[in-house]
């Protein structure tokens, strides 16, 4: 039975694709000895892509707190170098988030403002050159992008991989049912 576990295929991460029980006859040899230790495998395997789904789930709930946050900062950076280069105007106000529900204002001096303080995780702030920041914000940005699409093609393949499996678990216990009922009518 491990036989048809085994992963034939698997995705570019390493999630093995989930076989499709054409005939369960063709598995099952010995039902009374075989049976529920098959079923157990396969819905243990079931179990499986759904905990692999809800993590990439919550991968996908990350990145998408955390890209519109990089725009976001990329706009104001953007904003900064704009003001910097207008004439008329030596200060810009911001107003910007402090909390979920709170926000607060700024004036800030944009003539003598070179560089930005980013927080790059763990309670680490760094300072940087306008120019470093948006290079950092950008590849923070693609590398992100990139990873969400990694985390979308993932959840489409575990979503294909888990309706199998459900059929497949389906389709064993159906089998199981019509195997007692003939057993019973004998």
């Amino acid at each position: 039975m491990a036989e048809i576990l085994k992963p034939k295929n698997t995705n570019p991460r390493g999630i093995p694709e989930a076989p499709f029980i054409e005939k369960v006859d063709n598995i099952i040899k010995d039902p009374e000895n075989e049976f529920q230790s098959i079923m157990s495998q396969f819905q243990q395997r079931l179990q499986q892509y759904k905990y692999m789904e809800l993590s990439k789930q919550q991968q996908l709930a990350d990145l998408n707190i955390k890209i519109p946050d990089i725009e976001k900062n990329l706009a104001v950076i953007d904003q900064i170098k704009e003001s910097k280069n207008d004439e008329e105007n030596d200060e810009v106000t911001f107003n910007y988030e402090l909390n979920d529900t709170l926000y607060n204002e700024a004036t800030v001096d944009v003539k003598n403002l070179n560089s930005v303080y980013l927080w790059l995780g763990a309670e680490v702030m760094l300072e940087y050159p306008l120019d470093e920041a948006v290079t950092l914000l950008n590849e923070r940005l693609n590398k992100n992008k990139e990873q969400k699409q990694i985390v979308e093609e993932d959840l489409d393949f575990l979503k294909e991989n888990i309706t199998t499996m459900e059929v497949n678990t389906a389709r064993l216990y159906n089998w199981d049912v019509e195997r007692r009922k003939k057993e019973k009518s004998k």
